[in-house]
């Protein structure tokens, strides 16, 4: 399985309208050949003194099945026009792709 952690900056002001974008892509990732997990995530303030909240970052977490249920995820068409949707609301997208250890 694969596990993946997708951390995107939305630009100042964006983050609702990238959301709404994000949850109307989320029936067809999910119907994917491999998708396990497929959920997007925003910080919760726990008073955990090592937590560093970001009002503008959207956490996706994800789970595959296999690395090639990933990549043909990327290209897929609805993830390439999903990706087209929010290009002037992302300013910049950081991804960890992991496995068990």
């Amino acid at each position: 399985m694969i596990n993946v952690i997708a951390f995107i900056h939305v630009k100042e002001g964006q983050l609702s309208a990238f959301v709404e974008i994000f949850k109307s892509n989320i029936p067809l990732v999910l119907q994917e050949r491999g998708c396990i997990e497929y959920v997007p995530t925003v910080d919760y303030p726990s008073g955990f003194p090592a937590q560093k909240l970001d009002g503008n970052v959207v956490t996706i977490i994800e789970k595959w099945e296999s690395l090639a249920d990933l990549q043909a995820h990327q290209a897929s068409a609805h993830m390439l026009a999903y990706k087209e949707k929010v290009k002037d609301l992302v300013d910049h997208v950081v991804l960890k792709v992991l496995k068990a250890a």
